[in-house]
Formats: C-alpha cells, sequence, structure tokens
C-alpha cells in the first residue's frame, strides 16, 4: 500500500515559491488581524476547547487521551509543523478519547500545514498548491470497535505510530463504540513519511464504531491514502478526496460500515482510487461503498479488490481514466479482483457489485475496464450522462475543490 518517497525532494520543489518565509518548524507570520495562534506542545489530557477565529500549532504528535473530549468551534485553523520520522506532527484521538469537530457548511474547520498561510474565513490556501503533500502527519481516530487482525487478537497498533506509543492501540468488542464528532472538516497537505515507505493518510480510522459521527470531509493532496478504515464500524458520509498520494479510498480489517456519497478526484501520484482489503482473521464482517463518482488519471486505476475482499459496491461512476493494458496486473485503467479468494468471493455473492457506470477511453470495452466478469454489473455512458454517482451540491460552499472549480466535469 505504501511507497517509498523521498519526502526532502517534495519539501525542497514544494517549498520554492512560498510567498512567506518559512524555516524549518517556523511558525508562519500570520500578519494582523488574522487572529490568534496558540501552540500544542502536549497531550490532551483533560476537556478542552479550540476556540473560533483562532489558529492551533501542533508541534508534534499530539494524542487526545482516554477520558479527555476536544472540541474543535466553527472556523478553526489547526497547522501541523512540518518534520518527518519521529518528529511527525499528528492529532490522535486515543480510545476512550472524544473529539468533537463540528463545523459547518460556511465555518468548516481545517486542518493544515505551518506552511500555509492560510487562515480564519479563508477556504482556499493562499499560497500553497492543492498537489503539495506530506508537510505534516494526519488524524488518526481510534477506537473499540471489532476488526479482523492476524491471529485474531483483539487490539493491535495503527499503523504510522511507533509501537512504543500504547495510545496507538485500536480495536476491542465494542462495535457502538463513540469516538465523537468530525463534520465540515477539511485535511491537507498530509502523509509525513515517519520510516521507510511508511506514511500516515489523511484520515485514518482504526477501530471506530458506529457511535461516531463523521460526515462532510474533505482530504486534500495527503501523501499516503486520503481514507483508510482498519476494521470498525463507524460509517462515513459525504467524503471528497482530491490527489491522494497513494489511494483514495482504502478499507482493511473487515471493516463494517457504510461509504455513502463520495467523490474522488485523482492526481499524478494516486495508485487506486479504491483498495479494498479483504479479512485478516477469522471475523469476516463486509462494508457497502455507494453514490461515488470518480474521476481518474493516467497513472491511475478504478479499483483493486484484494486479498479475499468482500462487501457490497454500488452507484458508483468512473471516468477519465487511461485504457487499461494488456496485462491484467499492469494496475491501471480498470477495476480488477486479485487472488483466488477474491474471485471465489465474487462468484459466491460475498462481493457483490450494482450498478458500475463508466465513460470509457475510445475503443475501451466494458469487459477490458471491469475484469473478472464485474463488466455484468457495468454499462457505458457519455461524460456526464451518468444516471448514478455522487451528489456534488453538499460539497459546494465549505470544499477546497469547489472553490478551485475542481467539481466542474461531474454531473
Amino acid at each position: 500500500m505504501k511507497k517509498i518517497t523521498n519526502l526532502m525532494m517534495i519539501l525542497v520543489a514544494g517549498l520554492i515559491g512560498f510567498t512567506g518565509c518559512i524555516e524549518g518548524n517556523e511558525k508562519p507570520d500570520l500578519g494582523e488581524g488574522t487572529g490568534s495562534s496558540i501552540e500544542i506542545t502536549s497531550n490532551i489530557t483533560t476537556n478542552t476547547t479550540w476556540e473560533t477565529g483562532k489558529i492551533y500549532v501542533l508541534a508534534g504528535r499530539i494524542t487526545v487521551t482516554s477520558g479527555a473530549t476536544l472540541t474543535i468551534q466553527p472556523g478553526v485553523v489547526v497547522k501541523g509543523q512540518v518534520g518527518s520520522g519521529a518528529n511527525a506532527t499528528a492529532l490522535i484521538i486515543a480510545r476512550g478519547g472524544r473529539i468533537n469537530a463540528a463545523g459547518t457548511a460556511t465555518q468548516p474547520i481545517i486542518f493544515t500545514t505551518v506552511a500555509d498561510e492560510i487562515v480564519p474565513g479563508q477556504i482556499a490556501s493562499p499560497n500553497l498548491e492543492p498537489t503539495l503533500e506530506g508537510l505534516w502527519g494526519g488524524i488518526i481516530v481510534l477506537g473499540r470497535a471489532r476488526g479482523s487482525f492476524a491471529g485474531d487478537v483483539q487490539e493491535i497498533q495503527i499503523e504510522g505510530i511507533p509501537a512504543s506509543d500504547t495510545n496507538g492501540l485500536y480495536g476491542g468488542t465494542n462495535d457502538a463504540d463513540n469516538s465523537g464528532v468530525i463534520k465540515y472538516v477539511s485535511i491537507r497537505h498530509g502523509g509525513a513519511n515517519i520510516g521507510e515507505g511508511n506514511e500516515i493518510n489523511g484520515l485514518t480510522l482504526g477501530g471506530v464504531g458506529s457511535g461516531t459521527v463523521i460526515e462532510n470531509v474533505e482530504v486534500v493532496a495527503n501523501q499516503d491514502d486520503g481514507i483508510e478504515w482498519f476494521g470498525g464500524t463507524v460509517s462515513v458520509k459525504n467524503a471528497l478526496i482530491w490527489n491522494s498520494g497513494d489511494d483514495a479510498v482504502d478499507t482493511d480489517q473487515s471493516w463494517a460500515g457504510t461509504l455513502d456519497n463520495f467523490i474522488v478526484i485523482c492526481g499524478v501520484n494516486t495508485d487506486h482510487a479504491l483498495e479494498i482489503d479483504g479479512p485478516e482473521g477469522s471475523y469476516n464482517a463486509a462494508h457497502t461503498v455507494k453514490n461515488g463518482s470518480i474521476k481518474g488519471h493516467p497513472s491511475s486505476e478504478f479499483a483493486d479488490f484484494r486479498a479475499g475482499a468482500r462487501g457490497t459496491f454500488e452507484n458508483l461512476y468512473f471516468f477519465n481514466f487511461p485504457a487499461p493494458s494488456a496485462n491484467n496486473n499492469a494496475g491501471r485503467g480498470d477495476l480488477s479482483l486479485s487472488g483466488d479468494l477474491t474471485v471465489a468471493n465474487f462468484a459466491n455473492g460475498i462481493l457483490k457489485f450494482s450498478k458500475l457506470e463508466a465513460t470509457l477511453t475510445e475503443g475501451v470495452t466494458l469487459q477490458q475496464a471491469f475484469r473478472n466478469g464485474t463488466d455484468v454489473h457495468a454499462s457505458s455512458v457519455a461524460l456526464k450522462a451518468n444516471t448514478i454517482g455522487a451528489n456534488k451540491a453538499v460539497f459546494t460552499g465549505w470544499t477546497w475543490a469547489a472553490a478551485a472549480n475542481a467539481l466542474a466535469d461531474f454531473k
């Protein structure tokens, strides 16, 4: 899943042309009238509120520990200091901790890098491109819901967090676990490399329970996956993932929730729009992914279903992808089933597809684009003639993608 990326090359290339001077972890010059900036240097162990109109700077890996709730008011901007390895910044909601990040359509909550000169009240960055990735970590939410783990253990350490940090544990037996609320939140320029080929996702959900509410989330230019689920039962509604560095949507370890109404805009580094993995233990729950509109890129693949993938995938529209290679394993421009167990799950109705549509490159057939017999559930349509997919209206007004007119190609 991970790609080995030279973060320093990205930093050097990306920092050229910044309108502000940034050295190391220096905070940007906020100027006058842009609100106050507060540096967060230690874990959050008691109920805490971050207030509208202010900028909060994560100075390291900050955890909301068990028993504490972090409330982030509408319009807050949170910036992570630039760093990699042990110095990568991230916001972690540990098991038993909660986040109450309830932004609004007029005042979204924005997570970004200190290199970003954005201030409360702005939607688009005034100085960064929506392709610059890996400048801080991301948001990691961990809960006590079940997952399918190797050896049938009940809890494991989340990827991206050192094993020495026990706040990185997730999993359990409480499928109704509640980690809080994330609404109208935009997460940008994350995915810092913490080790060779090991980056942090934009939004990581490990064992998160169904009591958690996640709606209206945007992830822009994350060096690894946009959103990745590791087990759990949480559902996500209205998600937009733009320019992910690896996969846009990645599911693992028998996540048992629903992703409903989502847009993917693949970028130059996006591998799979969807990467769907199967269980790792004997627990065999499945999830539903529905009502998605997915714009490809010449280097990207529709989807790869792997390692005994299972679940229901319906009302998905794909467009702007390249012609598939004649090699079934080429990994671009198609929807593929990888491995005998995945193929068997499809044949046995454990992996289900319904109402797939695609606008294909001229000369490409449905059988070439939808491999392994999945073409029987697909149809070819002209651009913007799709009858299924996402409702893009819910992303207007608060997402950077909408502000940058990146949704113009979507119906």
